[in-house]
């Protein structure tokens, strides 16, 4: 499912954020990626969700060698990836509905195949009384939770996500990770970048953990 080899990472002529990181993960593993601040996770997930290119080495998802791929081809395999961002990335002139949606939209969808899903997966997330709004009204837990909708709804093969449970409480991000947990008992390969313990202990899947710009893997 995810293989590097040998990967290294810089931006521009600064100084190497991962260095030699060789790494696989079969398809349908759940894996929590964790380290310090600034030592790279997030840059090592930007790099499976083909955000940035490796500066070195090999990359290969789905079976596919990353830096053989036509951008056409390229836009293909990110559409198996679901994405969890720190940051976000709604439209703001979308409403929380229509973000969700968006996914399958760009998939060319037709929306009578797709409304009862979104609707159904956005009481799933608590936001069945936030349907129509626009995200600027909404607070970030709740910007976190239309986020982890989206990543969702196409069912990909793979799911990167930044830390998912950094704005919501305890209660909420329990309940969002047992979302992904179901999906990845469905197969869906999971990695998730995250600070928090509380979640680690709840859900004991194996752990990569990155620093110095090294990567170990954990038990």
């Amino acid at each position: 499912m995810i293989d590097m080899q040998h990967i290294s990472l810089r931006y521009g002529d600064g100084p190497y954020i991962l260095r030699d990181i060789n790494l696989t993960l079969d398809e349908g593993s759940f894996h929590f990626l964790t380290g310090p601040s600034g030592a790279g996770k997030t840059s090592l997930l930007k790099l499976v969700f083909l955000a940035h290119p490796p500066s070195a080495g090999t990359l290969r998802l789905f079976g596919e060698t990353i830096a053989d791929l036509s951008r056409a081809q390229t836009a293909l395999v990110r559409r198996q990836i679901g994405v969890i961002f720190q940051d976000f990335r709604l439209i703001d002139h979308l409403s929380v509905y229509e973000n969700v949606a968006l996914p399958l939209r760009v998939a060319g969808k037709r929306e009578a195949h797709y409304r009862d899903n979104a609707l159904e997966l956005l009481d799933w997330v608590g936001l069945a009384h936030h349907v129509h709004a626009l995200p600027p009204i909404l607070s970030g837990g709740e910007k976190q939770r239309v986020a982890l909708a989206r990543a969702v709804m196409a069912q990909p093969k793979l799911i990167v996500a930044d830390e998912p449970t950094g704005n919501v409480d305890a209660a909420m991000g329990a309940r969002l990770l047992g979302l992904l947990n179901a999906l990845h008992q469905r197969g869906t390969t999971i990695l998730i970048a995250t600070h928090d313990d509380t979640i680690q202990k709840h859900f004991k899947h194996p752990r990569l953990h990155l620093e110095d710009s090294r990567l170990e893997r954990l038990l």
